[in-house]
C-alpha cells in the first residue's frame, strides 16, 4: 500500500473542492453579468480542454503504463493495459452520459431557443414556470453525476503532482461555469428566487468532492503500482472524454471555431511550459 501523508490530502481535497464548488460562480455570472458576450468563456472552455488533452496523452497516461511495466517488466504489456484502462474511462463517462436523459442532461446540444435562454438571461421562458424549475433540478441532478467522476479524476492528479492537480482544478473549475448557468437560469426564471438558484447550482459542484472522497477512501487499502495503473488509465479516459463530449462543442457554443482553437493551443502551450519547467525544478 502507498502512503498518502495529511500534508498531500488537503491540498488535493480543496483544488477539487474549488473546482466543484466553481459551479456557484457561474450562477452568479448569469445573474450578474450584463455583457452578452461569451467570447472570454469560449476561450476558457477551449483552454480547458487542451489543458486536459494535453497532460492526459502526455502525462497521466504514460504514468499508467509505467506503473504497469514495473510490474510486468515488459513495455508491451504496460502500454496494453494502460490502454485498455483508458477507454475503460471513456466507455464510464459515456454510460453515464447514456443513463442521463437528453432533455436535462447539461452535455447535449441545445436548440437555438434553449441556448438564447443560456446565453443571454432571456426573461422570456420557453417552458411553464413548473416545467423549467424541474428542467433546472434535473439538470442539477445530472452535473452531480458527471461531477462524481471528474472530482475523482481531479483529486488523483492532485494528489500524485500538486501542479499538475493545480492547473486541471483551473480547467476543471473553468468547465464548471456554463454548468452552474445551465443549472440557476431555468430555477430563476422559473420561481425569480436567485437566492434558491444559486444554491441549487451551488450544491450540484459538491459531487466533485464527495467523488474525490469515496474514490480515496475505496482505493487507499489496496493503494499499490497496479491500483496505480489502473487509476491513472481511467483518469486519462475520463479526461480525453470530458475534453472531446462537453468542453469543445461547448466552446463553439459560446463562441466560434476561432476562440476554441484559440483556447485549445493555449491549454497546450501552458500545460507543456508547466510540465518542463517542473522538471528543471
Amino acid at each position: 500500500m502507498i502512503d498518502v501523508t495529511l500534508e498531500q490530502f488537503i491540498p488535493a481535497f480543496l483544488l477539487t473542492l474549488f473546482a466543484g464548488l466553481s459551479t456557484g460562480f457561474g450562477a452568479l455570472i448569469a445573474f450578474f453579468s450584463k455583457n452578452k458576450s461569451h467570447t472570454f468563456l469560449s476561450i476558457g472552455l477551449g483552454f480547458s480542454a487542451g489543458v486536459m488533452v494535453y497532460v492526459s496523452f502526455v502525462e497521466i497516461l504514460s504514468k499508467s503504463k509505467i506503473a504497469f511495466s514495473t510490474i510486468y517488466e515488459s513495455p508491451i504489456i504496460g502500454e496494453s493495459l494502460a490502454l485498455v484502462c483508458f477507454f475503460g474511462g471513456i466507455s464510464i463517462s459515456a454510460l453515464i452520459d447514456r443513463l442521463i436523459p437528453d432533455d436535462v442532461n447539461p452535455h447535449e446540444p441545445k436548440s437555438n431557443k434553449e441556448l438564447s435562454v443560456l446565453k443571454e438571461g432571456s426573461q422570456h421562458s420557453l417552458l411553464k414556470d413548473s416545467a423549467l424549475k424541474r428542467t433546472g433540478i434535473f439538470t442539477a441532478l445530472a452535473i452531480g453525476i458527471h461531477n462524481f467522476p471528474e472530482g475523482f479524476a481531479t483529486f488523483i492528479a492532485a494528489l500524485d503532482n500538486i501542479h499538475i492537480g493545480l492547473t486541471i482544478a483551473l480547467a476543471i473549475a473553468i468547465h464548471n461555469i456554463p454548468e452552474g448557468m445551465a443549472v440557476s437560469l431555468p430555477i430563476y426564471h422559473a420561481t425569480g428566487n436567485r437566492k434558491s438558484a444559486f444554491w441549487y447550482a451551488f450544491i450540484s459542484g459538491l459531487a466533485e468532492p464527495v467523488g474525490a472522497l469515496v474514490g480515496f477512501f475505496l482505493l487507499l487499502p489496496i493503494m499499490g503500482e497496479l491500483t496505480l495503473g489502473i487509476t491513472f488509465g481511467i483518469v486519462a479516459g475520463i479526461m480525453v472524454y470530458i475534453s472531446f463530449d462537453e468542453l469543445l462543442p461547448s466552446a463553439r457554443v459560446y463562441g466560434n471555431a476561432h476562440t476554441t482553437i484559440l483556447g485549445i493551443v493555449l491549454g497546450m502551450m501552458v500545460m507543456a511550459v508547466s510540465l518542463v519547467v517542473l522538471k528543471l525544478i
